[in-house]
């Protein structure tokens, strides 16, 4: 019982102490493919406290017709280093793939961010993602942009 109320003090302390955050996201791939084949997207709502803020992304790792890209990833990020307006940011996430034989999908990435005003923030930003399953596994390297609008100040 005392552990369950400690979560419940932190989610908590945590949401009401937050900023609220809707990101979108368009990533394209290194890989080998066509252009919708290496473009992607994802949508990610979250939760600002300082310089550590968590994500819950829903997203594609590609736009072509096949139904084993949808994806839902967990992406805590960390901002390493600010000066002004610009931000340098660490993304380290995990995630599934849904339908997919390399389902597991782990994540590193880092960034520059720009904030303009408490309203919005925009991110361009690299990284590689990993893929493994039973069988097989791979990985991709990726870049992409993002522009973040924070519902609450």
């Amino acid at each position: 019982m005392r552990n369950l109320f400690t979560i419940l003090l932190l989610i908590l302390t945590i949401t009401c102490s937050s900023q609220t955050y809707i990101s979108l996201m368009p990533t394209f791939s290194t890989s080998q493919g066509t252009v919708a084949q290496r473009a992607g997207v994802a949508l990610e709502v979250g939760k600002q406290l300082g310089p550590f803020s968590i994500g819950f992304d829903l997203g594609k790792t590609s736009l072509s017709n096949n139904d084993t890209t949808t994806y839902l990833e967990v992406r805590p990020n960390l901002n390493i280093f600010q000066q002004d307006k610009f931000t340098n940011t660490l993304t380290i996430g995990m995630g599934y793939v849904l339908r997919a034989e390399e389902n597991v999908m782990t994540e590193l990435s880092t960034g520059i961010e720009y904030t303009p005003n408490k309203r919005f923030s925009y991110n361009i930003f690299f990284g590689t993602c990993y893929y493994s399953g039973v069988h097989s596994n791979s990985n991709e390297n990726y870049l992409a942009m993002s522009v973040m609008y924070y519902l609450k100040y």
